[in-house]
């Protein structure tokens, strides 16, 4: 049972494309709040439209967070965005606001909630060492190498699951210990607020798809991310291996730009790829049984946001 004396926090979830930002601005017309985003893309300056940044006019209504927070080259772990997040929505429930947690990013969410173990900080020589061998060898050998070191965590990671592969094998090269030992040891910290998780999910997914479509081809209209992506190339100091430039849209931009694919099979990739990860999303929120599902589809499914904010709240 949540202990009702504890102040609330509300997580807007969903797949891309759910209408997520709409809802949260709803709210934000309504009750004093500032909006957290988890999203592990907004994350980044510099990358606006294949990220599907709130625009400028969006970020003036309410104070948002975690956005444009970190460089292209650098890196953001789900550690991080707990410690951020928390730190944040004590901050906001201080002000006498409430704190909307808004995004897509899963694996955020559900770091928050279950929290995370003090995992050793990223080792840029080891990192380097580790990218090195991959490039000679490839990932399905790194994969076989961390089945050796920790067979639970190689047992739920796919052979080209190289960030997360990589990571995990920093992790026992560094501590000694499997990373899954690690993240036993220990029960989760409890959450110092309530929170109250709304879920807009699909009960079409053709609809998702369409809505994913059009969106990705207004990100390519008047040749918006196309300029966005040759800036990030003309800076010299972003590669395809970075987790920046693996965002959804963005590789397959960059291969267009290197030739190796023409435009329509671009745009082609981006969608079925951007789809892929909705797909992801949504088995994340499956197995989360404390949502509250509604229904993205529905005309009125960011009124229906706004009244269970407004009932938690009264309550």
């Amino acid at each position: 049972m949540t202990d009702q004396t504890l102040p609330l926090a509300v997580s807007i979830m969903g797949p891309t494309a759910s209408g997520k930002t709409a809802a949260a601005l709803e709210i934000a017309r309504h009750l004093p709040c500032e909006i957290i985003s988890v999203d592990s893309a907004l994350v980044y300056r510099e990358m606006d439209i294949g990220t599907a940044k709130p625009t400028p006019a969006e970020l003036a209504q309410v104070p948002h967070h975690l956005i444009d927070i970190i460089d292209p080259t650098e890196a953001y772990s789900a550690m991080q965005f707990r410690q951020d997040a928390l730190r944040l929505t004590q901050e906001i429930i201080a002000r006498g606001r409430l704190p909307l947690l808004v995004g897509g990013t899963m694996l955020y969410f559900k770091v928050l909630r279950d929290g995370l173990d003090e995992l050793p900080q990223a080792d840029p020589a080891l990192r380097a060492q580790l990218d090195e061998e991959a490039a000679r060898v490839g990932m399905p050998a790194m994969h076989a190498r961390l089945a050796e070191l920790d067979p639970v965590t190689a047992a739920r990671l796919k052979p080209n699951d190289s960030q997360r592969i990589q990571r995990a094998l920093e992790i026992s090269l560094l501590t000694g210990q499997p990373m899954s030992a690690l993240l036993a040891q220990k029960p989760a910290e409890p959450l110092p607020m309530r929170l109250l998780p709304l879920a807009l999910e699909p009960s079409e997914r053709a609809i998702l798809h369409d809505r994913i479509a059009l969106r990705f081809d207004l990100m390519l209209r008047d040749g918006g991310l196309e300029r966005e992506v040759r800036a990030l190339r003309a800076r010299g100091d972003l590669h395809l291996g970075l987790p920046s430039m693996r965002c959804v849209g963005y590789r397959q931009m960059w291969e267009y730009l290197d030739g190796s694919i023409d435009a329509a099979a671009m745009r082609e990739k981006g969608i079925a790829a951007t789809r892929q990860l909705a797909k992801r999303q949504l088995t994340w929120l499956r197995s989360m049984p404390e949502r509250i599902s509604i229904d993205c589809n529905r005309p009125e499914a960011t009124a229906e946001v706004l009244a269970r904010v407004r009932e938690a709240v009264d309550n």
